[in-house]
């Protein structure tokens, strides 16, 4: 560490079984779930909800989010890249997950969820799932930190971090080649989503803000999103198409869910509580 940086030499990998390597991001990634499911649990406990509907909310989650995330990854940042390789979309080892595509995905899982399973609105679906979920994507964020990705522009602040550029050069034996020191916007996103956490947290438990259908949910979509229209200001360009766009595309994509946010806030503020 440096007076004006911190260098940043985390190995993205704990340990290695063989060929196949375990990595702090899919340990994020699950730990992140399994809280997750044990938060929605206390919910279904609370609330007096047939507890056979949990298991299967996890699995449509679960697979809603990674394919949502790659589909979004691959459709809204190279999109020219996949029509001409299609197979590609599928080699996720390589990298690439984008959680406006995740949430996307997880819209679409939820659907299908509440008309399958638990026949009850979505709304209600939403309000319980979303509320643990600033606590999933903070950790998830954390895994990129520990996968020296996702981070931001150069900054002369004394909190700056100096990644590894060659990532997988160095982990081979070369010497490392780091980035500028650059913003940790990893570590600005996890803060922002574990407050948004405590707070949709505080919102069911303490205010039972879940009689009011849709009010978790459009709390949660207004302040995740806005977090992650302002912080991309800061953060590296995914793709250099983004260069020249006056907005980029994480900031275009997050409009939307910010005012569908505060649509569903009004709504459920109009309405009586349940």
């Amino acid at each position: 560490m440096s007076l004006l940086s911190i260098t940043w030499t985390l190995d993205p990998a704990i340990f290695t079984v063989g060929s196949r390597e375990i990595r702090w991001y899919g340990l994020m990634f699950i730990i992140g779930f399994w809280v997750g499911y044990k938060i929605v649990k206390k919910m279904w406990i609370r609330e007096k909800v047939d507890l056979a509907w949990i298991d299967p909310l996890l699995y449509y989650t679960i697979f809603g989010t990674l394919i949502g995330a790659r589909l979004g990854h691959c459709f809204f940042y190279d999109p020219a890249h996949y029509w001409a390789n299609p197979i590609d979309i599928i080699k996720v080892w390589e990298g690439g997950l984008a959680s406006h595509g995740g949430v996307i995905g997880i819209i679409i899982a939820v659907w299908i969820y509440s008309r399958k399973v638990s026949h009850k609105s979505m709304l209600w679906t939403f309000d319980k799932l979303v509320t643990p979920t600033g606590l999933v994507a903070a950790l998830i964020r954390i895994g990129n930190l520990c996968n020296h990705e996702v981070y931001g522009n150069p900054t002369d602040l004394p909190w700056g971090f100096r990644f590894v550029e060659n990532l997988r050069a160095w982990r081979q034996g070369a010497e490392p080649a780091f980035s500028a020191p650059s913003h940790p916007t990893q570590i600005y996103e996890a803060i922002a989503y574990l407050l948004i956490f405590a707070l949709c947290m505080w919102l069911y438990f303490k205010k039972n803000a879940w009689k009011r259908e849709g009010l978790i949910f459009g709390v949660f979509l207004a302040l995740l999103f806005t977090a992650r229209f302002f912080i991309e200001y800061i953060k590296n360009v995914q793709d250099k198409f983004e260069d020249d766009m006056f907005l980029k595309m994480g900031q275009i994509l997050s409009i939307p869910f910010i005012l569908m946010g505060i649509w569903f806030i009004v709504r459920a503020m109009r309405k009586k509580a349940s």
